[in-house]
């Protein structure tokens, strides 16, 4: 977890992970000071990366804004290198950049949300505009609404299908949304447009970051 993450990112595969009464669960970050997320909302880490076991079965990033700072850290970086050979190694929404970032995901394909595609082809991996992409032990959800599609998948991959089944019926996922807007494959192009239009300064600072990260860890595109 990281200052700026976004909660949804989070509590949406904890929702689900935390249904298998065999999962011992890590709310994990560099101490264990309170995580400010990027809606209000404040989550206090158990597992300091000083006291993280040594092997994790899944590793999960999630993403948001704060994976700016993240980018900038080398403790996060270094620590979530220190695990690359966990069992699964996963994320959703943004979190892809940093699993990329940190070399991760090369030779695999991966996801992210859908402005950030561009960000994710930089580290010249193949980026599918895909829910969830599963590719061998890494699984990537996109947007930040995946993130309960993605941990049932991984889940009935662990647990098997039906008790994934068992526990979407428990917390009742049933998504009916209330407008086909949810991609910009279905939204209304004046919707996307202006979409696009709001976050464009942000995007454009956010492939800056990454191109200055691409040329200064000598990353081959």
């Amino acid at each position: 977890m990281f200052d700026g993450m976004t909660q949804l990112d989070l509590t949406g595969p904890l929702e689900v992970f935390s249904r298998f009464p065999e999962n011992k669960i890590y709310l994990i970050s560099k101490t264990v000071s309170p995580v400010k997320c990027d809606r209000a909302l404040v989550i206090i880490p158990d597992t300091s990366f000083e006291n993280c076991p040594a092997k994790l079965d899944i590793l999960f990033v999630p993403g948001g804004p704060g994976i700016s700072g993240v980018l900038q850290d080398n403790e996060y970086l270094d620590f979530i290198r220190s695990k690359k050979d966990s069992g699964y190694v996963t994320s959703v929404c943004t979190g892809s950049i940093v699993l990329a970032a940190c070399g991760l995901l090369d030779g695999f394909r991966a996801t992210t949300h859908w402005l950030s595609m561009d960000l994710l082809k930089r580290f010249n991996l193949d980026a599918r505009d895909e829910r969830v992409v599963v590719d061998r032990n890494r699984i990537t959800g996109g947007g930040v609404t995946s993130g309960i599609d993605f941990s049932l998948i991984l889940t009935s991959i662990l647990f098997g299908e039906h008790r994934a089944k068992e526990v979407q019926l428990l917390i009742e996922y049933n998504p009916q949304p209330p407008f086909p807007s949810g991609h910009p494959n279905f939204a209304e192009h004046s919707i996307v447009d202006k979409v696009r239009k709001e976050r464009e300064e942000i995007q454009k600072k956010r492939l800056e970051e990454i191109d200055n990260f691409i040329l200064n860890h000598n990353i081959g595109r």
